[in-house]
């Protein structure tokens, strides 16, 4: 069984530590722990990792982050994997910091990037990890937000919710988006 795991963000030094890229931070820290390494390819970085005989290819689109459908379009197409072994890892605002929760459909709640994968892949049917990053911030300041850096208090809180996620992305290869979202939403 193959799956397409894809973390969103933008590339660049300048948004490498930023709230909008923690689906990025999240396949990085994925990585390391399982000692796979991105390599460049079409439209993303990519990496392989194998989990009780799945084979997971972590993607982190090089498209910039409204564009990442057209990588994830490519990838599921170039390795003939179905829209139900998709997975987007994605930063949310409506969620609490370092909150988790996996939904198998839903709008893209103003989220630019997960619009244009609507586009891309025809609908809203493809399950996604929303990554909470929290909503501190004033009217009309959200862009500034997102595209900030997390706080040293945050920082020293991403490990352990990165861990998590890592542990939720494992659990929808192995067993599913409906049982996972029972066991880990809360």
């Amino acid at each position: 069984m193959k799956y397409l795991i894809a973390g969103l963000g933008n590339i660049g030094s300048e948004y490498e530590l930023t709230r909008h890229n923690i689906g990025f931070l999240t396949l990085d820290r994925m990585a390391e722990l399982h000692k796979v390494a991105f390599t460049t390819d079409r439209l993303a970085s990519k990496a392989e990792l194998k989990y009780k005989g799945r084979q997971l290819h972590l993607i982190k689109p090089s498209t910039y982050m409204n564009l990442s459908g057209k990588a994830i379009a490519y990838w599921l197409q170039d390795l003939k994997i179905p829209k139900e072994n998709l997975l987007v890892i994605v930063d949310e605002i409506a969620l609490p910091f370092a909150s988790l929760r996996m939904r198998t459909k839903g709008s893209a709640g103003g989220h630019n990037g997960l619009k244009n994968i609507e586009l891309l892949l025809g609908g809203q049917e493809y399950t996604r990890l929303r990554f909470g990053v929290g909503n501190n911030f004033g009217k009309g300041q959200q862009v500034d937000y997102v595209l900030s850096n997390f706080t040293q208090e945050e920082f020293t809180q991403l490990p352990a919710a990165m861990d998590k996620a890592t542990e939720m992305i494992f659990s929808f290869c192995t067993i599913g988006p409906e049982r996972t979202m029972n066991f880990f939403n809360s």
